[in-house]
């Protein structure tokens, strides 16, 4: 009896005739090409990008390093209150939902962001409330993170890019480029906290507008980052969700792009309305005194040598003018050597309620009254806004001749 010779084992590829090209991108793609290996990939990485305990809890000592930093104007605070915040997973896990159609993960990563900016807010009103206590601290950090600026932008689109591939790409989490994440994110929601409670318009709610913009695009560029690397939509659901993220972050796009002040930095502070500072001069119209009636001669008749009598001319009495002028306007622009600009205060002492505040450069009137505090001078200002208060004179350089300027 003789035995079947033994034939070796087809390959797949002998069995399966796949093109060479779709072998390739097989090998590209950073998701298991398998169904059930597909799934266990995915659920991990919606388990590192859910909301934890540790992501609330480092939120809120996020926000209170970032209060303290906008307390003392340091710039290294700021730093350190980015390293302290947590891991920006549930920013992503926005992006990962979007990308496979998941509206019940895409609710719980959006309200754990939400939640998380809730807790950085609460230290930012904190640090408002002390603020109150203090007088004459410098916000320049402050005004400026409640802005848009094209440097913050590219970080933050650089920082979600990192985030996004290293979270799919490696078992550890991304701690440098989640840190510029969080930079971009919480900084502005912790402006805002501080200014609703310090009395600084500008920063409130202007600083909310630039995290719900900056979250927007942030979700967008994560979903473009997960399709480039294989990820594609699972159900229609998918489809329409990615496409409503992308045609809303456009939507804001474009709009910001078609606002020069937005462009400029300049969303978080008041609008300046300059007033002309040449006034216009009233034109004086002069009523010409009406001549008094021409005297008729009657010629001398033919017959008698008697002249006709000549009449008299009465001068008519020239009206006198007087003309109203009203005093011109002095003119002052901000002008803080040590910081970005000036508090405008209900009353003329340093602890007074802060009614707003103007950057350098900003044109205020002057009215007359001057008061003096120790050695302190204090001039009473009308902003363009019809914002009247006191500001510091040292602060202030005229823009039009004055006496005692």
């Amino acid at each position: 009896m003789s035995l079947p010779t033994s034939q070796p084992i087809p390959d797949d590829d002998e069995i399966i005739h796949v093109p060479p090209a779709r072998k390739r991108r097989g090998r590209r793609l950073i998701l298991p090409l398998g169904a059930d290996e597909r799934a266990a990939f995915l659920d991990e990485l919606a388990h590192r990008a859910s909301p934890s305990f540790d992501f609330f809890l480092f939120s809120l000592a996020a926000g209170g390093a970032f209060g303290v930093a906008i307390l003392l104007n340091a710039p290294s605070f700021f730093v350190l209150a980015a390293l302290l915040a947590p891991f920006m997973g549930p920013v992503i896990g926005l992006s990962l939902a979007t990308i496979v159609g998941s509206g019940r993960f895409f609710l719980l990563t959006l309200g754990g962001s939400f939640v998380g900016a809730f807790l950085v807010f609460a230290g930012g009103l904190l640090a408002g409330l002390t603020s109150r206590f203090w007088s004459g601290l410098p916000v320049d950090q402050a005004l400026i993170s409640a802005r848009f600026s094209w440097p913050t932008f590219i970080l933050l689109s650089l920082g979600t890019i990192l985030t996004t591939l290293s979270l799919v790409r490696s078992d550890q989490r991304p701690l440098l480029p989640s840190a510029a994440l969080a930079y971009c994110l919480y900084l502005p929601v912790a402006a805002a906290g501080y200014g609703a409670t310090s009395g600084i318009s500008p920063l409130f709610p202007d600083g909310l507008i630039v995290f719900l913009v900056y979250l927007t695009w942030s979700t967008l560029l994560g979903t473009l980052v997960l399709a480039v690397v294989g990820f594609r939509p699972l159900n229609l659901f998918g489809y329409t969700l990615g496409t409503t993220i992308a045609l809303t972050s456009l939507t804001v796009l474009i709009g910001l792009s078609g606002l020069t002040t937005a462009l400029r930095g300049r969303i978080g502070l008041p609008e300046l309305n300059l007033p002309a500072l040449v006034q216009p001069t009233p034109s004086l119209v002069e009523n010409l005194p009406t001549p008094a009636d021409t005297p008729t001669i009657t010629p001398p008749s033919v017959l008698t040598a008697t002249r006709a009598p000549t009449h008299t001319l009465v001068p008519s009495r020239t009206p006198t003018l007087t003309a109203t002028l009203s005093p011109t306007p002095v003119w002052a622009s901000v002008n803080a050597p040590e910081g970005d600009g000036a508090y405008i205060r209900a009353e003329p002492n340093s602890s007074a309620k802060i009614l707003t505040s103007m950057l350098n450069g900003t044109l205020v009137e002057i009215l007359p009254e001057v008061e003096k505090e120790g050695n302190t001078i204090w001039a009473h200002v009308r902003t363009s806004n019809n914002v009247e208060g006191w500001v510091v004179q040292a602060l202030l350089m005229t823009a039009t001749p004055s006496a005692n300027w």
